[in-house]
């Protein structure tokens, strides 16, 4: 009788421990489902899918070894425009010139998304609102999904994106190497007008007519008025040319990030892009980044004003307001861009 109620007692401690084991998996197994659909609705939808997983494919990895016809045709045309920019680099020795690290004051123009592994460094007057709007909505987790619903001021708050001067070294130099990176650039003449078109001839760029255009009216306006001076708001083109050409700018201070050169902001001849845009082919340009990326099905780079746009017979008309010699200083002043990106010399520049 004894041993039959210690078998009893045996098999009771037995049966619960089965069903603690039972409702402990139960347990696990909720948990476990709950851990495959909650992320699901938190996930950013413009998130590169496995994008980080071990021998998965980047955008970096799909420029240079395609998986697909179009990315093919693509990579050629982009492996010439870096080729340019290397043999620019090597005949002019700007890579051996006075060779130096670059500090994190170079790379803050550098935005990074780390969903998808690009760096874009951004060139003001070249489509970078839009490029930082897309850049929000792809380094975004699912904040953002439309690009032109974030506003243009928004765009350019520095504290809504990323940038590589952030990183420690060791951070920037993987990230340098393992990212794709891209820049967009623009006819430098073209750029440099559109620049003096809006920052110098609409009226609520009152910070920009203060800054420098009271300067640039001191300088080099005759007989300039009180108001002139006071208000810097109606800088002439020939004015700001002159401005620009004056050797005493560039010792004063770095030139404003609107009309400073490409190569003075992304320093092509130091980190090598894997990528360069051009304002002339932006549409096709940036979709195929944005392929690149795994995002083209559900991400389109925003449409511009073409009413707006400075075009090359408006640059064309401006400069011929100003002197061979002023022409012949800015040419200089942008020849690297001009070569760097293969845009011809303006047909309408002034015989020496």
């Amino acid at each position: 009788m004894k041993q039959t109620l210690l078998d009893l007692m045996r098999m009771s401690r037995i049966c619960r421990m089965a069903l603690a084991t039972c409702l402990g998996s139960c347990i696990l197994v909720i948990f476990y489902f709950q851990s495959m659909f909650q992320p699901v609705m938190r996930q950013n939808p413009f998130a590169a899918e496995g994008c980080c997983r071990k021998g998965s494919r980047n955008a970096l990895q799909e420029l240079y070894n395609p998986t697909q016809a179009e990315f093919s045709r693509a990579a050629l045309l982009h492996q010439a425009r870096r080729d340019q920019v290397a043999e620019t680099c090597r005949a002019h020795n700007v890579s051996n010139r006075k060779r130096r690290v670059l500090t994190p004051g170079d790379l803050k123009h550098l935005v990074v998304d780390e969903e998808h592994e690009l760096i874009y460094c951004y060139v003001p007057k070249v489509a970078c609102t839009n490029w930082k709007r897309v850049m929000m909505v792809l380094s975004g987790r699912g904040r953002y999904t439309d690009p032109m619903e974030i506003p243009s001021n928004e765009a350019h708050v520095p504290s809504n994106l990323r940038t590589l001067n952030q990183y420690s070294i060791a951070d920037i130099n993987h990230r340098l190497k393992s990212y794709l990176k891209f820049l967009f650039v623009r006819e430098p003449f073209e750029r440099l007008v559109s620049a003096y078109r809006n920052k110098f001839t609409l009226r609520y760029n009152t910070s920009f007519h203060k800054r420098y255009g009271t300067k640039i009216v001191r300088r080099y306006r005759k007989d300039a008025t009180a108001e002139a001076l006071q208000s810097g708001a109606d800088v002439r083109f020939p004015e700001f040319a002159e401005y620009l050409a004056d050797p005493v700018t560039r010792r004063e201070a770095p030139l404003n990030e609107h009309w400073q050169t490409v190569y003075s902001l992304c320093h092509p001849c130091h980190i090598h892009y894997d990528l360069v845009g051009k304002y002339e082919t932006l549409e096709e340009d940036a979709g195929y980044v944005l392929r690149l990326a795994g995002v083209g099905d559900q991400l389109h780079f925003p449409t511009y004003a073409k009413s707006t746009r400075t075009t090359d017979q408006m640059t064309a008309a401006f400069f011929q307001n100003i002197s061979a010699p002023q022409q012949s200083q800015l040419y200089e002043l942008y020849k690297l861009d001009f070569l760097m990106f293969n845009y011809s010399v303006p047909g309408y520049l002034k015989a020496q």
